[in-house]
């Protein structure tokens, strides 16, 4: 275990912990990720609750699996982007368009102002935007179920 490796934790309330200084200090930390989608494993920051940097992690390919499995079970938790996994029902195919989703979140409706609102991202994903400026992710078009990539590729 190399010096500069964090070591971390996580408390019986699901809390990312921080120790330092052979264990003596202990800091609750939040990962944050610079780039959410289009480096989603790179470039992570390990902060207090005043915002302030402890730890910066390159890569979490570069660390030991159980010290990258605690940061992505909390990142996880975070995760405010809804992964569309199925798209039900479009209104119509001219913008606006009402889409009837399912996403890891479950069930949604969103509003698509444009065709301009589904952006394609530097690794293959699409962040689709709604009328109420939520973001929603595919991170692959073909783990998409064969409806669901036909009604897409109408807007594409």
């Amino acid at each position: 275990m190399s010096p500069h490796e964090p070591i971390l934790s996580i408390d019986p309330f699901g809390t990312l912990q921080l120790h330092r200084d052979a264990g003596n200090a202990v800091i609750d930390v939040v990962p944050v990720r610079a780039f959410p989608l289009s480096a989603p494993t790179r470039f992570i920051a390990l902060v207090d609750g005043q915002g302030h940097e402890h730890c910066w992690i390159d890569d979490l390919a570069t660390l030991p699996p159980e010290t990258a499995s605690r940061i992505e079970t909390v990142l996880v938790q975070r995760e405010l982007t809804p992964r569309i996994q199925r798209i039900r029902k479009v209104s119509s195919y001219a913008t606006p368009s009402r889409w009837t989703l399912d996403t890891d979140r479950g069930p949604a409706e969103l509003l698509l102002k444009t065709e301009d609102d589904i952006r394609h991202l530097p690794d293959g994903a699409l962040l689709i935007s709604d009328k109420f400026g939520l973001n929603y992710l595919i991170t692959r078009q073909s783990e998409l179920d064969q409806h669901s990539q036909r009604l897409l590729a109408r807007f594409l």
